[in-house]
């Protein structure tokens, strides 16, 4: 498979409505402080969150399943549209952010050849915003996997952060 154009809409995609302005919702994605409170499924917490937030920028993340299993996620930042749009690769890795093979860690994904992860931030009016996240992986592999039910968890979390913050504001 390759990322074209044909394969979008064969790709995993999740939208959400916050009732939170745009500017905060995209702090809340791309701010460490909050990432750290958001990232991983259900159950997870995150113990390390180093980002780089510019094109070109690396991050990594460990987190830790309820079981005590660590995991590591790295990527890199490819473009950003501040408020509006981030394009960027995610992949398993070590704790140094050198890249691991999923099934080197017993977990199935089937990326996409030449996809990265497109995030978007739009502006809904009345204190809106839509968040959709176009993630590197077909939609199936995605359900079969468990990677879309565990990128729901994900953005309950995140729903949750970004209520509290808006709150505080």
């Amino acid at each position: 498979m390759t990322g074209s154009a044909a394969n979008e809409k064969e790709r995993m995609v999740i939208a959400r409505v916050f009732d939170a302005p745009r500017e905060l919702v995209w702090k809340a994605w791309t701010d460490p402080k909050y990432v750290m409170q958001w990232w991983g499924p259900k159950g997870f917490t995150t113990l390390v969150c180093k980002i780089d937030f510019r094109v070109g920028g690396k991050f990594r993340y460990c987190v830790r399943t309820p079981e005590g299993q660590e995991f590591w996620n790295a990527g890199e930042y490819h473009e950003i549209v501040q408020y509006e749009k981030i394009v960027s690769s995610m992949y398993f890795s070590d704790s140094e952010g050198n890249k691991i093979e999923p099934e080197q860690l017993g977990i199935e994904h089937e990326a996409i050849e030449g996809a990265y992860d497109v995030t978007t931030f739009e502006d809904l009016g009345n204190g809106q915003t839509k968040l959709t996240f176009i993630g590197n992986e077909p939609m199936e592999s995605a359900k079969e996997s468990g990677q879309l039910e565990g990128w729901y968890e994900i953005l309950d979390k995140f729903a949750a952060v970004v209520a509290e913050a808006a709150a505080r504001t």
